[in-house]
């Protein structure tokens, strides 16, 4: 969304942050509409007076497959004092441990490396050189690198959706 539509949207809402628009950017970020497997319980509390956000928002997982599940999206305005929101995940029933789960990432397949800091989030075509499933660390190679200088950087990124792979910044 553009600065402009923020403050059209704020203006329309009594001054407050769109939380039509939150609801539809945890969508957009889970791949799963809300009330599905993957997306969110349900829409964002309607009592929320939520600040505008003027310089944007970030949106990554709270948790990982490894520790029991990515429990929740966290949703941060990048203002300064910005607020910060946890939107609760519909999750699968466990798996029996018998029962292999299927990688969401296999070798050679292209991905999306996720760069993501405090208010921030930059994204590059890569590819993936290992399978893995939610939550694992797998070796990726940005596209850009591999082209620039023959074999390329790797890195160890972690996956976070199907596609899609993140590198923390601390």
């Amino acid at each position: 969304m553009t600065l402009a539509m923020l403050a059209l949207a704020a203006a329309a809402s009594g001054g407050f942050a769109d939380l039509d628009a939150i609801d539809r950017q945890v969508a957009a970020f889970t791949g799963m509409p809300i009330g599905e497997i993957g997306g969110a319980l349900g829409p964002v509390d309607r009592r929320l007076r939520l600040a505008p956000c003027h310089s944007g928002m970030a949106l990554s997982w709270r948790g990982s497959a490894r520790d029991g599940g990515q429990d929740s999206v966290v949703v941060q305005c990048g203002d300064v004092g910005g607020w910060r929101l946890f939107v609760p995940v519909r999750r699968l029933a466990a798996a029996p441990a018998d029962v292999p789960i299927a990688p969401l990432i296999r070798r050679g397949d292209a991905v999306a490396i996720a760069v993501a800091g405090e208010g921030f989030t930059v994204t590059q075509p890569g590819m993936a050189l290992e399978a893995g499933g939610p939550g694992d660390w797998i070796r990726v190679r940005p596209l850009a690198a591999a082209s620039a200088a023959g074999r390329g950087q790797e890195l160890r990124a972690q996956i976070t959706s199907p596609g899609t792979v993140s590198l923390p910044i601390p």
